[in-house]
């Protein structure tokens, strides 16, 4: 028997108010995504690829259409239910890292472990070993040295390598990726889109990365290319 789509789109739309007039910004969009497939989706600037993002991790709601996470309508959960869905099934990858300045590497990695089901309540074994399996995944992202370090005082690479292990230490279904180099220099980035690409491979996670660099999106096994708001044939 086939596996349920990871992720599957029907119809979808989203439409803001532009100083009182409608202004579309995706209009009629349908894909599924399959557990483990790799999935860019690339456009011009503008064209609606990070409101896709947006729509597809539940952050915010289409006005038209519908999307199933691992067969869980989005539209049938409110906005707790889509967090604590966010929580169970995805991990993300930002272009602007998103680390929490007041905590650590480490505490940071350690964060969705708690979302996910590891907090403990005392030190006991739980706690430990949220705080071991923190620790392997900085290990993992060659940051085995900057557990205690602030965002601050990290590089940029620095910062998205532990966005990474942040993203995957929960063992997400679906990875979504948001410009993940986009604030980083062509060499830092390619360093960056190596080790996602490679972890990905080893978990064997589902990954939907948007992106404007066609070489970075010729890595996935899918493109699918947004203009105007629209799938393009």
């Amino acid at each position: 028997m086939a596996e349920k789509p990871v992720v599957e789109v029907v119809g979808l739309g989203k439409t803001v108010d532009n100083g009182g007039e409608p202004l579309t910004i995706l209009q009629d969009i349908s894909f599924s995504v399959q557990p483990g497939e790799t999935v860019a989706i690339v456009g011009a600037s503008g064209s609606g690829k990070s409101t896709l993002l947006g729509l597809l991790a539940g952050l915010d709601v289409p006005t038209a259409g519908e999307i199933r996470l691992d067969g869980v309508a989005l539209a049938a959960l409110d906005e707790d239910e889509r967090a604590k869905q966010r929580g169970k099934l995805l991990g993300f990858v930002f272009q602007s890292f998103q680390l929490l300045p007041s905590l650590n590497a480490l505490e940071n990695v350690m964060l969705p472990l708690e979302l996910a089901g590891f907090k403990a309540s005392t030190l006991g074994p739980a706690s430990v070993s949220m705080v071991a399996a923190a620790s392997d995944w900085l290990n993992r992202v060659g940051l085995a040295h900057r557990l205690k370090h602030y965002p601050k005082h990290l590089s940029g690479g620095e910062q998205q390598r532990v966005a990474l292990a942040r993203a995957f230490a929960p063992s997400p279904r679906l990875v979504l990726a948001d410009e993940p180099t986009g604030n980083l220099d062509a060499a830092t980035g390619q360093q960056i889109i190596e080790l996602m690409f490679d972890l990905n491979a080893r978990q064997g996670t589902t990954l939907i990365l948007v992106t404007h660099d066609e070489a970075i999106a010729a890595r996935c096994g899918r493109i699918l290319r947004i203009q105007c708001g629209q799938l393009a044939a």
